[in-house]
């Protein structure tokens, strides 16, 4: 069975690593705690980006912007060391070119509130739809107060993948092309193929510790000399083997040899393998016995 088993494990090697390789594509693609973690940093980043150009619209450039707060999975907010003053408008189109320039989400809520009693005091919301976008009168200026700057998300999380993923699959794809290669269309030989428990013999399959042949659900027994005499011709097919050399190898520790003990289970072999014209055990006279595989 030893080619068998080196088969098998072979099989099985690359079956589990291209199982494992797709698993990892997939949880990389899937996790909601890999695209959520990324979807939050990008996030912040953008939002400390509008922080500072609307500081910068006020000609402020020393006014510090507290680190952004995650206040639920989709809404994150923006504020500020001092109080500041701005034009609403300018709001509108800070916020949108840079959560544009991460590629986040395209619909979302703003919202200006105030430190001091929570009340709104501007808000607005852009749509994928134009016409769900609701833009209120944006040219009244804030007055300078404390404000903070809610913004929330309002659609599912789409974090784009790395791009290194895409090697990953690559790899699924190959290991796919080398388990299809070399096991899925792996040809059927008609020449024996030689193991350790087993010959696949023509339509027989030989099974030497056994003592018999099997073709389909029919067994044939053999005696212990025509066993080792076909394990002999099976090694060595369409050639000769001298008649010496038979004899040597099968009674050489049996004392006494009769002189026409081999041509008998010569005989009875060839019986016994004549359900399979393919294969037939030839008499070359005066020499030896040879094992014809068609």
């Amino acid at each position: 069975m030893l080619v068998i088993c080196i088969y098998m494990n072979a099989k099985e090697f690359f079956s589990g690593v291209f199982l494992i390789v797709l698993a990892f594509v997939l949880w990389g693609f899937y996790s909601p705690e890999y695209n959520n973690n990324d979807f939050s940093k990008r996030a912040k980043i953008a939002l400390r980006q509008v922080g500072n150009q609307l500081l910068l619209s006020n000609q402020d450039s020393t006014t510090l912007i507290l680190p952004v707060k995650k206040i639920t999975e989709q809404k994150y907010q923006i504020s500020f060391e001092k109080q500041l003053s701005f034009e609403p408008s300018v709001l509108v189109k800070i916020v949108k070119k840079n959560l544009e320039k991460l590629t986040l989400s395209k619909n979302y809520r703003v919202e200006v509130i105030q430190c001091l009693d929570n009340e709104v005091s501007y808000s607005y919301e852009i749509n994928a739809e134009k016409e769900k976008t609701i833009i209120p009168c944006a040219g009244r200026i804030l007055p300078r107060k404390c404000y903070l700057i809610d913004v929330q998300f309002l659609e599912k999380n789409a974090s784009k993948p790395n791009v290194n993923y895409l090697l990953y699959i690559l790899g699924v794809i190959f290991l796919g092309i080398v388990f299809r290669n070399l096991f899925l269309k792996k040809k059927q030989s008609n020449v024996e193929n030689v193991v350790a428990n087993q010959t696949v013999l023509g339509s027989f399959i030989f099974y030497p510790e056994q003592n018999k042949l099997v073709k389909k659900a029919k067994e044939i027994a053999l005696s212990k000399k025509e066993c080792e005499l076909l394990a002999i011709f099976i090694v060595t097919p369409n050639q000769v083997v001298k008649r010496e050399e038979l004899t040597k190898r099968v009674w050489e520790d049996n004392g006494v040899i009769v002189g026409r003990s081999l041509d008998t289970y010569i005989s009875k072999l060839r019986k016994k393998l004549q359900e399979d014209s393919s294969i037939k055990l030839v008499n070359i006279h005066g020499v030896g016995y040879k094992l014809e595989i068609n």
